[in-house]
C-alpha cells in the first residue's frame, strides 16, 4: 500500500490567488494531488508559473463563460488518464468537474452548482449530483472526490442552521443527496475523524463572518465505501487565508 496526501481548495479566482502567494502555498503542502475549484480562468489567461509549477503537472477544465466556475488538478503522480469529458451535458458544460485515473484510485475535484439563483438552479444542482453519482458508480477502482459541494450536510455543519432552513445550501432536498450517498457507505472523511461542532470551510466575506467563525462546512473529501481503514487523517486548514474558503486535506493509504 502507498500513502497519499491530497488537498482541495476553492481558490475563488486562481489569477487573484497567484498574487496572494498560490505557488508558495502549493509547494508548501507537499501534496501528491491538489484539486482546485472556482479558478475563474482559461488556460490562456494563466502564467507559466501557475501552469507549470516545480514538480507538478496541471490539468484544467474551464467553463464556457470566462471568469466563471472552472476546476483544476495539480499532480506529482503520473495519471493513466485525465478525465475532463463525461458525455453528459450537465457535467460537461460549466467547467465544474475534472478527474484522474491513477494506478490505485480515481480522483475527482468538483465545483458543484450553487442553487441560490432560484428553483431552476436547485434542480440543476440535483441533476448534477445524480449524474455524478451515476458516473462514479460505473468505475472499478476506489473513488476519492473532493471540492465545493455547496451543501452543508447536517446542523453541525453550519453555524446558524435554523436561520438557513430555506436557504440553498441547506435545503432538505439538497441535503437528501448527501444522506443518500452516506447511507450507501460513502465516507465523509472529515466527520470520520472530527465529530465536534464549529468546524467550517466557508465564510461570507461581506459580513466578515470568518472573524467570528460564522461559517458553513461545504467542502469535502468523500471516498468510496469500505475503505475506512485506509483513512489516516482529514483536516480543514482554516489558518490559510486568501479565499472565502479554507483548503482541506486527506491523507490515505491505498
Amino acid at each position: 500500500m502507498q500513502e497519499y496526501l491530497l488537498y482541495s481548495w476553492n481558490v475563488n479566482g486562481l489569477r487573484a490567488q497567484e498574487k496572494k502567494g498560490f505557488i508558495p502555498w502549493l509547494l508548501s503542502t507537499n501534496a501528491d494531488i491538489v484539486g482546485l475549484q472556482e479558478t475563474k480562468s482559461h488556460i490562456e489567461q494563466l502564467s507559466q508559473e501557475v501552469l507549470h509549477p516545480d514538480g507538478y503537472q496541471s490539468f484544467f477544465k474551464s467553463g464556457e463563460r470566462k471568469g466563471y466556475s472552472g476546476v483544476a488538478i495539480y499532480t506529482r503522480l503520473q495519471p493513466i488518464k485525465v478525465i475532463d469529458h463525461f458525455d453528459n451535458h450537465i457535467l460537461d458544460t460549466e467547467g465544474r468537474l475534472i478527474g484522474l485515473e491513477l494506478e490505485d484510485f480515481y480522483f475527482f475535484t468538483g465545483y458543484f452548482p450553487n442553487g441560490g439563483m432560484g428553483e431552476h438552479r436547485v434542480q440543476h444542482k440535483l441533476e448534477f449530483y445524480n449524474s455524478f453519482e451515476k458516473y462514479i458508480e460505473t468505475l472499478t477502482k476506489p473513488v476519492i472526490f473532493c471540492g465545493d459541494l455547496n451543501t452543508a450536510h447536517q446542523e453541525i455543519d453550519l453555524a446558524r442552521p435554523h436561520e438557513n432552513r430555506n436557504t440553498s445550501g441547506f435545503l432538505d432536498i439538497e441535503r437528501a443527496w448527501l444522506n443518500h450517498i452516506f447511507q450507501k457507505g460513502y465516507i465523509d472523511t472529515f466527520r470520520h475523524f472530527h465529530p465536534e461542532p464549529g468546524q467550517y470551510t466557508w465564510w461570507d466575506m461581506k459580513t466578515r463572518a470568518r472573524d467570528r467563525n460564522i461559517g458553513w462546512r461545504i467542502d469535502y473529501f468523500i471516498t468510496s465505501p469500505g475503505i475506512e481503514k485506509n483513512l489516516i487523517e482529514s483536516k480543514i486548514h482554516a489558518q490559510t487565508l486568501g479565499s472565502d474558503h479554507a483548503p482541506i486535506s486527506l491523507k490515505i493509504s491505498i
